[in-house]
């Protein structure tokens, strides 16, 4: 069966700011940090709150600021490995990753976050060490996305029974979580389990948002029942909504099979 096109869920961006938000809520006596750390708090503070607003130049030039005042600041490493993937660095990106990791090597949002880098780059097998080890650290407070991440990362490859482990795993930890429902639906989809594909993506829908990505696979889903009713309003929604995304254009053109 010919694997869907959908890129699969990885949230670097999310987690470097859960990185940060962290980092900042240390119960740490302010009057007994460095001005350094001070610094490179701020200033990484600063980097991401223009990063959100798409002024990927200035933030740029406050993240260098927080590495400058302190270099073994992982937050701030993790913030300019996002900011420069975001903008098509891939090399700086993978150094600023490494340089988090070796700043703070037992922590689970660096982890997870240096594992979805080498996933979406094609080292998918390399990430699975770095998502598992995230779940090692005792104070990671999100081991439902590092488990969705490698759960994804391993369906992207093709290892279906991997991916179903993880995105197992990462459902004890959060059974709600949309992540690892969608890709659940997908494996499913993928194994031509359609009636357990509705069900998962049912449960994915009672909670989540609902992307171009997954109207496509309803679609495809209620396609493989010969649903057509329900298909077809898959379809409507998907043209209604994302007018001008891939996934709509491949349902518009039949390409469900």
């Amino acid at each position: 069966m010919r694997r869907t096109r959908r890129q699969l869920t990885l949230l670097p961006g999310l987690l470097a700011a859960a990185l940060l938000a962290a980092c900042a809520s240390t119960p740490e006596d302010s009057g007994s940090r460095s001005s350094a750390r001070k610094a490179a708090e701020l200033n990484t503070q600063m980097g991401r709150e223009y990063m959100a607003r798409g002024q990927y130049e200035i933030a740029l030039e406050k993240l260098k600021k927080a590495v400058a005042a302190e270099p073994d600041f992982a937050p701030a490493h993790t913030m300019l490995g996002v900011l420069y993937e975001t903008i098509g660095e891939d090399e700086n990106a993978g150094k600023h990753f490494r340089e988090a990791l070796r700043a703070d090597p037992d922590n689970g949002d660096v982890n997870n976050n240096y594992g979805s880098f080498l996933c979406r780059n094609g080292e998918g097998r390399k990430a699975d060490r770095y998502f598992e080890a995230a779940l090692e650290d005792p104070f990671y407070r999100t081991p439902a996305v590092a488990m969705a991440n490698a759960g994804a990362c391993a369906l992207q490859r093709g290892d279906m029974d991997k991916a179903e482990g993880y995105l197992r795993q990462s459902l004890t930890y959060d059974p709600h979580f949309p992540d690892a429902l969608l890709s659940l639906a997908e494996l499913s989809y993928e194994r031509a389990d359609y009636l357990r594909a509705r069900a998962f993506l049912q449960r994915y829908e009672a909670g989540g948002e609902m992307t171009a990505a997954s109207l496509l696979l309803g679609y495809r889903v209620e396609s493989g029942l010969n649903n057509i009713e329900q298909a077809g309003r898959y379809r409507n929604e998907l043209i209604q909504k994302f007018p001008a995304a891939a996934e709509t254009a491949e349902a518009q053109g039949n390409t469900s099979g």
